[in-house]
């Protein structure tokens, strides 16, 4: 009787896997026939396209689709494990069709970040993102950022004195640095709080937050890791878990701390010379509504906690990669020396300056610097959308919960978009020069 029951369970398991593999066959090879522009990548019955992926780390996984690109095309449809299928791309023309669809949605690779960042603009769609966009704009007003350029020229010099005291010696790692002044940065700006990352950098929020985004990595770029049941038993689930512990309970005790400063006492959002407190993004959310109802503490930390993760780790990267790519090019070293010189009208220590948003406009050199670090070096690569049924890509409707993946990176050093595109040319950002079709 036993023996029975297994054979029909497995014959119906085998014949049900069998049906699916055929159905997503058949699909990938109807949307072929519909879109000529894409092609498929090689791929074997049940695990798709995996055992191309030899490597699993996240630079591992870029190379490999930066491969799949050279080899095969700007369009791709990429089988999965279970022969689920993506669209990868790096047209800027059928990406401009892909992010112009209304109401998209974000791949699921977002979950990832759930845990850590909550519901925030990173994972929310549709009317709830543009809710929540509406209500943090203000943050970004460039007089509300005014009010923070003391504290970012205050950090910045404790950085350069980091970096003055490697002058004359051998080359070294600036990023760790530069994550910790960003920190201390965006920890005044979002939340009110100095942290001390530069003075000390083993403090524990530090360590924590590293700790978050190493896994989070680590996880995107391991199919064997998608599942939370298996993930959280896992040791990497468990450290998680800690990190997570911590940050959350870190956050929630700075917005109770700063709610009862803002509330409490309205002496505390007036100096003693009568002048405005700074307003920090922490004290933007506390005194939001949405619908006339004050946003929860739950929401109020998921965009702290965005705020923090995605401006330190973004901000870090692209002025890492800037720098380096600076150090190798003493003419445009010397050309932005030359421009600081002449908006601030000072040489030597430039930290007599008096630097403001308008002055920072002026700096249209180093402007161009800045994009063109973007343009090779990304500090996010690649940024993945969910067709939601009304999709269309050259008029093909694209079914509903495919995923579609730009890579970033591949587009902005194609030679067709950006001519001779491993060298650093400033210049190609000049005004009236743009190449994508939508920037």
């Amino acid at each position: 009787m036993m023996i029975s029951f297994l054979f029909i369970f497995c014959v119906t398991i085998t014949i049900a896997v069998t049906l699916h593999v055929v159905k997503k066959y058949r699909d990938v090879r109807s949307l072929l026939k519909k879109l000529p522009n894409f092609r498929a990548v090689p791929s074997l019955p049940l695990v798709g396209s995996a055992h191309l992926f030899q490597d699993s780390t996240p630079d591992g996984m870029l190379r490999t689709l930066t491969k799949f690109h050279q080899q095969y095309g700007k369009n791709l449809i990429l089988q999965e494990l279970g022969n689920e299928f993506k669209l990868l791309t790096i047209d800027p023309r059928v990406i401009e069709q892909v992010i112009q669809t209304r109401n998209i949605m974000k791949t699921k690779i977002y979950r990832f970040l759930s845990p850590w960042v909550g519901n925030s603009l990173v994972t929310l769609e549709g009317h709830r993102w543009s809710t929540r966009r509406k209500i943090i704009d203000p943050a970004f007003h460039f007089k509300m950022l005014d009010d923070f350029i003391p504290t970012m020229v205050a950090q910045t010099d404790m950085l350069v004195e980091k970096i003055r005291n490697n002058v004359g010696g051998s080359d070294f790692d600036v990023y760790f640095p530069l994550r910790h002044c960003t920190m201390d940065i965006i920890g005044e700006a979002a939340m009110g709080i100095q942290l001390h990352c530069q003075t000390n950098p083993d403090v524990e929020v530090i360590e924590a937050t590293e700790e978050l985004m190493d896994l989070v990595y680590k996880r995107i770029f391991n199919p064997l890791m998608i599942s939370d049941f298996i993930y959280f038993f896992t040791d990497d689930g468990q450290r998680q878990r800690k990190a997570l512990n911590f940050l959350h309970e870190y956050t929630h005790k700075v917005i109770r701390e700063r709610k009862r400063l803002l509330f409490d006492s309205a002496v505390c959002m007036r100096s003693e010379e009568d002048q405005p407190v700074k307003m920090t993004f922490l004290d933007l959310l506390l005194e939001s509504h949405c619908d006339g109802v004050p946003l929860p503490d739950d929401a109020i930390r998921s965009e702290v906690n965005t705020f923090m993760f995605a401006g330190h780790e973004t901000t870090t990267s692209c002025v890492s990669f800037a720098l380096f790519y600076i150090s190798r090019i003493p003419d445009i070293q010397q050309r932005l020396y030359d421009e600081i010189v002449s908006v601030y009208g000072t040489k030597g220590d430039v930290r007599s300056a008096k630097i403001t948003h308008a002055s920072l406009q002026q700096l249209k050199y180093m402007e161009m610097v800045i994009k063109e670090s973007l343009r090779i070096c990304p500090p996010v690569p690649l940024i993945g959308r969910t067709s939601p049924g009304d999709m269309t890509v050259d008029g093909v409707a694209i079914p509903a919960g495919t995923e579609i993946i730009i890579n970033i990176y591949i587009m902005q050093n194609d030679p067709e978009q950006y001519p001779d595109p491993d060298r650093f040319i400033p210049e190609r950002f000049a005004e009236g020069c743009n190449r994508i079709p939508f920037s």
